[in-house]
């Protein structure tokens, strides 16, 4: 066992509740020689791996993990590594947008130094040495509007309120991935995975932000009438 965790990078006792919960095989794949030694597989190593990615990359439950193991191992394997491409290839494309420089930002929009910096500190903000990418800019963009709106220090608001949205889209988004993902590697193909992932970036802005409109108008409306009521 402890040969086995330290191969595998994963805590025995973590490895035990994966044998517990029969994600590492059947049980007469292990060669029992003593009340306190076993030998275990070669191939529980990269099993035990696959197991601890599928959990800390793609969230997923051990019940899911699994339903899926046991369906075709060699499939899923298959399919993470697919998912992996793909991932890399829309990273590289996003890493490729047109970037811009802190001068030109700084001229640009009614944004204080201080501020654009905070938010880089709390990783709203993730410029590299060629400037801000195309999502920073939009960021700094509705900063600026919300600033000249009134949306300022003086009244309480400050680069902190934007946390909650981070906060509130993480979850989101993971959930996201792992629906995107699942439903596309093994579908298409890698080249068209990040074609439909690259075509649903704008219209899927559109949507929450249509949608984020209707709740708060609706939630306001819910605050009036609770007062007048």
């Amino acid at each position: 066992m402890s040969e086995l965790a330290e191969r595998s990078g994963v805590s025995a006792g973590t490895i035990k509740h994966y044998l517990r919960e029969g994600l590492l095989g059947d049980d007469g794949e292990i060669r029992r020689t003593s009340r306190n030694m076993a030998w275990y597989p070669a191939e529980y190593v990269e099993r035990i791996r696959l197991i601890k990615r599928l959990q800390e990359e793609r969230f997923m439950p051990l019940r899911v993990i699994g339903e899926l193991l046991r369906d075709d191992p060699q499939r899923l394997e298959a399919l993470i590594e697919l998912e992996d491409r793909i991932v890399q290839r829309a990273a590289a494309v996003a890493g490729e947008r047109r970037r811009t420089s802190r001068r030109a930002v700084e001229q640009a929009y009614d944004v204080p130094r201080n501020v654009l910096e905070r938010l880089e500190q709390l990783d709203v903000l993730t410029p590299n040495a060629r400037g801000y990418d195309v999502d920073d800019v939009k960021i700094i963009e509705a900063i600026s509007r919300f600033r000249a709106g009134g949306y300022d220090e003086a009244i309480g608001f400050t680069v902190y309120d934007t946390l909650r949205y981070r906060q509130a889209l993480q979850p989101l988004v993971e959930e996201e991935v792992r629906v995107l993902l699942g439903r596309l590697a093994g579908s298409v193909d890698e080249d068209r995975a990040v074609e439909i992932i690259a075509s649903g970036a704008e219209p899927l802005e559109d949507l929450i932000a249509a949608m984020h409109s209707k709740l708060l108008l609706a939630a306001l409306r819910h605050v009036g009438d609770q007062r007048r009521g």
